[in-house]
């Protein structure tokens, strides 16, 4: 009698109990996961739905650590998105259809797509974090968001394990904002894990050199007529200078928004302060540089505790060596009522606070 071969063995899923956060957040702050669970496939996050102890708990999507300020340790179960992988889906005489795994780095993809010869993405690089992590806060600069570069994402509901795919609409992205960085009815925090994204690059290329740094860039270089990889270059070079290195200073980047306001309020702001650097909008508003708006009130280069203003970039808040959660939060609540006092605008905190 023959038997049944055995059935193959389910590989188990990567977990670590007490893990330090650390190096897992671009800040360096301290904070320690109960648990922590590396997500390398869909697979996994389908065993985490279904396993006893983990799939009633408490979960936090952590992708690259670039977009949070952590303050406290978790006892949420920490999914740490790692899910590999690139390719191009479909072209058509209009675009190219890209999609990338929510774990491969961000600025990866975008060196990685024009190597390939499709470029779209160039603005966007060297922004830190994780591709998964790109429309969850619908991240943007040089005149481009992700949401303009966006076809479509796959993502696994963490209380059912099915599968979706979400289009823009469904995504509802705001500036710096979309479904995933909202609770409650409608909202999709913590309830859902992205696995991969997909991106549609347009034909044909056009570059966009509207902002300021651009400009100075075609006026230094005499290049009036960039393409896709030196527009790159630019971009890259552009934000070297202004940013820090992340692995050097522990930073999440920009820290707050560019407040939107009103063309009167703008002019009453220019009537006082007639340098404010303002973008106008094309619905009529204006944007203001929230940059701008911090270094008028004498905060760059200055520290509170740990944490500090980064000298080169008021827009930056930056880990001295050492700091906690507690002391950011400090730090930047200091300069809203800063702002505020002197401008009576409200600056809001890009990363997520935990």
């Amino acid at each position: 009698m023959t038997l049944p071969p055995a059935p193959a063995a389910q590989p188990s899923l990567d977990v670590q109990t007490r893990a330090s956060l650390r190096e897992h957040n671009t800040f360096g702050l301290p904070a320690v996961a109960r648990t922590l669970v590396r997500i390398k496939t869909e697979a996994d996050v389908r065993r985490v739905v279904d396993h006893p102890e983990y799939g009633v708990a408490r979960k936090f999507v952590l992708g690259g650590g670039s977009n949070v300020v952590l303050t406290h340790d978790l006892e949420d179960v920490v999914l740490k998105v790692e899910i590999a992988g690139r390719r191009l889906v479909d072209e058509t005489p209009e675009a190219w259809i890209v999609e990338a795994g929510a774990g491969e780095s961000w600025h990866g993809v975008v060196a990685w797509t024009l190597q390939q010869g499709w470029p779209g993405l160039e603005n966007l690089a060297l922004i830190p974090g994780s591709t998964g992590a790109a429309p969850v806060q619908n991240i943007g600069a040089y005149g481009v968001e992700l949401k303009d570069r966006f076809h479509s994402l796959d993502a696994i509901d963490l209380v059912t394990g099915r599968s979706v795919t979400l289009g823009p609409a469904e995504c509802r992205f705001g500036y710096r904002d979309s479904v995933f960085k909202h609770t409650g009815f409608g909202g999709l925090a913590g309830k859902s894990v992205i696995t991969r994204v997909r991106f549609r690059l347009p034909k044909p290329w056009q570059p966009l050199l509207g902002y300021l740094d651009l400009e100075r860039k075609m006026a230094e270089t005499g290049n009036h007529a960039p393409d896709a990889n030196t527009v790159f270059d630019w971009v890259c070079a552009i934000r070297r200078a202004k940013l820090p290195d992340p692995a050097v200073i522990g930073n999440a980047g920009s820290f707050f928004k560019n407040p939107v306001v009103t063309e009167e309020q703008c002019r009453d702001i220019i009537g006082r302060d007639p340098e404010i650097v303002h973008y106008p909008m094309p619905d009529g508003t204006v944007k203001l540089a929230a940059g701008w708006l911090i270094d008028a009130c004498g905060w760059k280069g200055k520290t509170v505790g740990r944490a500090g203003v980064y000298e080169k970039q008021a827009l930056v808040l930056v880990n001295r060596g050492g700091a906690s959660g507690a002391e950011v939060v400090t730090l930047a609540r200091a300069i809203q009522e800063s702002v505020y006092g002197r401008f009576g605008i409200r600056l809001e905190p890009e990363p997520i606070i935990v």
